[in-house]
């Protein structure tokens, strides 16, 4: 009945359809298969970098059609909120205290300082409001997906979320491999390195790769303190959603929700998991899913970066970046040295 009377209030001509989600997604498909096969011919390089990467040579060398449009943007729409929901079945609450609170006070001071200064750096820069602030969030906490959780509460449209992301893989790329090399001139420890990456890279998969030279414990104290900024990802929402609101006086019809509802997603997987209520084969393949969904997601925004245009016009998100990446970089491994 519903679609009946949708159709009778369009006047629709019987040969009008909407358009097919499935070239995109095919195309999108495609794109996740090789940054699988991509990973695992250079594993420093993680799949869901490989899927921005690829995503955005594919679409500098003009090989996305008109017809997948629809499908790449269900990807972005629907896949990211998906694959961050998953995110929190990796992440234990009482891994997080078995930290101690130096560390985590680490974490917190990191990630609150790198936030304030990126978004009050974008807007002397003229970044843009939204822009920033996505900016901010993707290097203060955990790269797409933060960007995924900022997004609708920065009011951002595509463009933002595609450079916002564009950065995090550029810059994250480079801490990895930056940082591995800078652990002999700086006198870190095993342990001092893993800190250091899990409290200063964006993503996952770069947080491994940066702290993997360092050895086996190295990359399980980094994984533990980059989930810790993950889990971080919530409040932050909400506290800059809060504020927001307080300072525009909107209206609560036009409020967007407090905190995002596939964020509430993640925080409900991560007490499941807190709670050993997911057995170990399920973890196996929300894991999967997990990575699957996110460079699904990574690869059809990926398709949305124009080299020229962001040379054009984004140099300046270039050097909030840059900034950002020296930031997070300098105030965690003060920490650590400090304290670790």
């Amino acid at each position: 009945m519903a679609i009946s009377t949708m159709t009778d209030r369009t006047t629709r001509h019987p040969d009008d359809t909407e358009p097919s989600a499935l070239p995109g997604l095919a195309l999108t498909a495609a794109g996740v298969a090789l940054s699988v096969v991509a990973h695992r011919l250079l594993p420093s390089v993680g799949v869901l970098t490989w899927a921005v990467l690829l995503g955005a040579v594919v679409a500098n060398l003009d090989l996305v059609p008109i017809a997948a449009r629809p499908g790449l943007r269900l990807a972005v729409q629907r896949l990211l909120r998906i694959g961050v929901v998953l995110l929190g079945l990796s992440l234990s609450l009482t891994a997080i205290a078995a930290l101690g609170v130096p560390i985590i006070g680490l974490v917190v001071l990191t990630l609150v300082s790198t936030l304030a200064l990126t978004w009050w750096l974008g807007l002397r820069l003229q970044v843009g409001p939204a822009r920033s602030l996505l900016i901010a969030t993707g290097f203060a906490i955990c790269g797409a997906s933060a960007i995924a959780g900022m997004e609708r509460t920065a009011d951002a449209d595509e463009d933002d979320v595609a450079t916002a992301i564009t950065m995090v893989t550029l810059y994250g790329t480079v801490a990895m491999i930056a940082l591995p090399l800078l652990q002999a001139p700086l006198g870190l420890s095993e342990r001092q390195l893993g800190i250091w990456a899990g409290a200063s890279v964006h993503e996952v998969g770069q947080v491994v790769a940066a702290a993997g030279p360092a050895g086996t414990a190295a990359v399980a104290v980094a994984v533990v303190v980059k989930l810790t900024r993950v889990l971080l990802l919530a409040p932050v929402v909400a506290i800059v959603s809060t504020a927001r609101r307080a300072r525009r006086g909107q209206e609560a019809a036009a409020r967007p929700p407090l905190v995002p509802l596939f964020v509430l997603g993640f925080l409900g997987c991560v007490l499941l998991r807190t709670a050993g209520l997911v057995p170990a084969p399920a973890l196996e393949v929300a894991d999967t899913l997990q990575t699957a969904t996110l460079a699904a997601a990574l690869f059809a925004l990926g398709t949305g970066v124009h080299l020229g245009r962001l040379l054009h016009s984004g140099g300046r998100s270039l050097a909030l970046g840059l900034v950002s990446t020296l930031v997070v970089a300098t105030v965690s491994l003060v920490g650590v040295v400090t304290i670790a």
